[in-house]
């Protein structure tokens, strides 16, 4: 099920008309903070994770988001209602089934529009460096050579992450392959990417990740990353919230 809360025009120029946060997930590492507000709700410096991230989105003049929503999500509409009357969102429905991030993007595939869009995890929090930094992976992308380009950040910069990185890039930024076993990745993928949506298809039915996508990308050398130029932080526990807290007092 869908439903529109507002409507606004869509914004032009080379950032993508439309944004889709996913917000859907349990939060089962936030605990207790999540046992009442779904994870995007947990407050970092006074304001819910998922108002920095639109912030972000408005910055870089987009107005047009897709949600997904299934914890807890009757809290989580009801904020976005109240705090960004201005913006154009639009629900995808997860409450009867969650679909992890790849079955989530296929369900909102039919509400995307034409386009590259922009995909944001709901619990980002980054700080722009020099530029803004939607706006750089926008200037970024190039359709005629990519269907997936993903934010990173050198593994020694990505703040709060535990593992041992993601991706291996080359020097033009293609993506060439994932972490080997028993290695450490030099880049880490930080929840913000644009995708050509003629990637979300092919999938099976229900919940699966995203990495399905990126594989086929990755394998048809269209898939890049861009290095993030600013500030990053992984927000997976009530620790890393007070960390996040205690580092952006000086930054």
């Amino acid at each position: 099920m869908t439903r529109q809360l507002s409507l606004r025009p869509d914004p032009g120029g080379a950032v993508p008309r439309t944004a889709m946060v996913m917000a859907a997930g349990l939060g089962k590492r936030m605990r207790p903070l999540t046992i009442t507000r779904p994870k995007p709700l947990v407050e970092v410096r006074g304001r819910p994770l998922i108002d920095h991230v639109f912030d972000r989105l408005r910055a870089a003049g987009i107005a047009r988001v897709i949600v997904n929503v299934h914890y807890l999500a009757d809290s989580l509409e009801a904020h976005l209602r109240r705090t960004w009357p201005d913006m154009e969102i639009i629900i995808s429905d997860e409450r009867e089934q969650l679909l992890e991030t790849g079955g989530g993007l296929v369900k909102a595939k039919p509400l995307m529009g034409e386009g590259p869009v922009l995909v944001v995890n709901g619990d980002s929090l980054w700080i722009d460096g020099p530029v803004d930094t939607i706006r750089l992976l926008a200037a970024r992308w190039d359709p005629a050579a990519m269907d997936a380009l993903l934010l990173m950040v050198p593994f020694a910069r990505a703040n709060n992450l535990g593992g041992a990185g993601d991706f291996r890039l080359a020097p033009d930024g293609r993506i060439v392959g994932r972490r080997r076993a028993g290695t450490v990745a030099p880049f880490a993928f930080v929840g913000v990417q644009i995708l050509n949506p003629a990637i979300i298809t092919g999938a099976p039915e229900g919940p699966f990740s995203t990495n399905l996508f990126w594989d086929r990308a990755i394998a048809a050398g269209r898939a890049y990353g861009q290095v993030h130029q600013g500030l990053w932080f992984e927000i997976g526990t009530p620790a890393a919230v007070t960390r996040t807290e205690a580092m952006l007092l000086d930054a």
